[in-house]
């Protein structure tokens, strides 16, 4: 049976953990799944249907990213946002047995792409309810560490997501735990958060390598910098070993389409003459906007560091600055050698490394939002083929 052939039926009857129970049953059946009724966290009414569809297992995916079929090791997805950990994981082989997300918007956008829908917040979700698995991956979120934010740390109420991590890695003790988050987590407090989080790992038995990865060093034209830990009970992972990509640069991902290009019509300058920064950034201008001036040296005012960044334009023969997920345009300016548009939503999704087959949230602004949050997925590919040379 196809999963199109139930997926109106399941929606139909079932809502929020129910449903995600049904979903992510469905693909993990060979793992075993919570048979218990009356917790109160998921219905009985999910139970029995899903007991009564069991001997239909195992279904056939109809959707763009289906589990793999003769999978090699087993995986969980926690904070999963809209899948950029999934699909990689599934190209190597990886069987994903459950997943979380809280919002409901990426939920609903999870499910078009893998047929299966997540649990919700991860700090209700008891712990039966998480299979055995052989690798944990979280992209935790990065709020409280971005400078883009308060960087309140563990005072904000989302740091403290890192120790329902570590509660499921004590109890489901996985061999291999995947974190992901922004580069800023390094220099926040001093270090004192990053040497927290290691010192947790290395209570739990786990021993960690890290590093700080550039999404352009794996074949996307992006400057996205974030910090890679990686654990296992017994070895250390060698970052040494990942495997660089020639560069790209916005060029080759672009649209040919000038239907879908959003153009800048309001006054610009563009700078005479220009420099590629070491992380491969053209500045090549900016719109008229007001700028910084205080504490300004004379006659820097045009560098790029004292614009706010939507205020910048960037050439195409270089990369793009980090995709942000504040703001619901979620791209900036790049100029073309005539003119300076925006990206398309199409081109962003590419400098992350998204397939053209990937569904997308019917909404523009929360498409801009997702991908904002995401992950670069050539990057994470090439840290899971490591995983399973090094790891598993």
């Amino acid at each position: 049976m196809k999963y199109s052939e139930i997926k109106g039926e399941i929606e139909g009857k079932f809502k929020g953990n129910d449903k995600a129970y049904i979903t992510s049953s469905f693909q993990a059946y060979a793992q075993g799944c919570i048979e218990e009724k009356g917790d109160g966290f998921v219905s009985e009414a999910a139970f029995d249907y899903y007991s009564q569809n069991a001997l239909q297992l195992p279904l056939e995916y109809d959707v763009p990213f289906p589990p793999p079929t003769q999978p090699s090791f087993t995986f969980i997805d926690l904070f999963a946002g809209i899948g950029g950990f999934r699909i990689p994981f599934q190209w190597q082989g990886g069987s994903c047995v459950f997943s979380s997300e809280f919002n409901i918007h990426a939920q609903g956008v999870y499910e078009a792409n893998f047929g299966e829908y997540p649990f919700g917040d991860i700090t209700q979700i008891p712990l039966k309810y998480i299979p055995e698995h052989d690798v944990l991956t979280a992209g935790f979120p990065c709020q409280p560490f971005s400078i883009s934010g308060k960087m309140k740390g563990f005072e904000d109420t989302r740091g403290t997501l890192i120790y329902n991590v570590f509660q499921i890695i004590e109890a489901k003790r996985p061999k291999v735990v995947f974190l992901e988050n922004v580069k800023h987590l390094v220099h926040h407090d001093h270090g004192n958060t990053l040497k927290t989080i290691l010192e947790g790992l290395d209570n739990l038995g786990y021993k960690y390598s890290w590093k700080v990865l550039n999404a352009s060093d794996f074949g996307v034209p992006q400057n996205r910098e974030r910090i890679i830990i990686i654990a296992h009970k017994h070895k250390i992972f060698d970052f040494s070993k990942l495997e660089n990509k020639p560069k790209t640069v916005i060029r080759d991902i672009m649209d040919m389409d000038d239907n879908k290009y959003e153009y800048l019509n309001e006054p610009y300058t563009l700078l005479d003459e220009v420099t590629v920064q070491p992380s491969g950034l053209i500045f090549v201008g900016y719109r008229n906007k007001k700028i910084r001036k205080a504490g300004v040296r004379p006659g820097t005012e045009n560098l790029s560091r004292v614009h706010k960044q939507p205020n910048r334009i960037y050439s195409i023969d270089g990369v793009h600055p980090a995709l942000p997920s504040q703001e619901s345009s979620g791209r900036f300016f790049i100029y073309d050698g005539e003119r300076v548009r925006k990206l398309t939503i199409d081109e962003c999704y590419r400098l992350m490394g998204f397939p053209d087959s990937f569904i997308r949230d019917t909404n523009l602004a929360e498409q801009y939002r997702q991908i904002g949050n995401s992950v670069c997925i050539p990057m994470i590919e090439e840290i899971v083929k490591q995983i399973k040379i090094q790891l598993l």
